[in-house]
């Protein structure tokens, strides 16, 4: 996975690979074998969400630029894969799942590991966790019809925020930078795919 997967499309963020090497993927897959849980391709999770293909999660960390001292806010902890991933990156773990029974799984799974820095949160996190805030990364791992402006607000000056955008079917990883405090930049990295954010932020049901 990491040799063929990460460094053979040109992740090249030592610390992100280091992270991929020390957490095992397939104890985030427990209904899938061994061979699906590291293969090049989403695996589902049940009700209706996956486990993002390993090149998309970390080039989305790799694009977030993150620092060891680092506070996060993760918008949609699903499996609990990318937690766990950026539990070894960044000093704290901000992750909000709006399905309770995802979080559940999640959670057994992340304290299997040992994480002593991440908080989980159950419910809506389309409009991010204003009592953490700020935070100097915001990673949504849902697309969203657009960046939420209540959460974009929840950056710290000089943090990165990575969104999938777009219509519930395509979307496009953007990055945004508060540069000050009411100046954002804003880019466009590439082309994704991500089940839809739900929420009063997101798409309805």
């Amino acid at each position: 996975m990491i040799t063929e997967q990460l460094r053979g499309r040109n992740i090249r963020d030592e610390r992100v690979l280091a992270a991929f090497a020390t957490v095992p993927r397939h104890l985030f897959c427990p209904g899938a074998s061994l061979a699906e849980a590291y293969a090049d391709h989403p695996v589902e999770i049940g009700y209706g969400q996956t486990i993002s293909q390993p090149y998309m999660v970390a080039w989305m960390l790799e694009a977030a630029r993150l620092q060891p001292a680092d506070r996060v806010l993760e918008i949609g902890t699903g499996s609990g894969y990318q937690t766990a991933l950026l539990a070894q990156l960044v000093a704290r773990v901000f992750s909000i799942e709006r399905i309770p029974e995802l979080l559940d799984a999640a959670r057994e799974h992340l304290g299997k590991l040992g994480a002593e820095n991440i908080a989980l949160l159950a419910g809506d996190g389309s409009a991010g966790w204003p009592e953490h805030a700020p935070f100097d990364g915001i990673l949504f791992a849902a697309g969203a019809p657009a960046v939420p402006e209540q959460v974009r607000r929840q950056l710290a000056v000089g943090g990165r925020l990575l969104a999938p955008v777009g219509s519930r079917f395509h979307q496009k990883l953007v990055r945004v930078e508060r540069l000050g405090e009411a100046k954002y930049r804003e880019d466009e990295i590439g082309g994704c795919v991500f089940v839809p954010l739900r929420g009063a932020c997101g798409w309805s049901d």
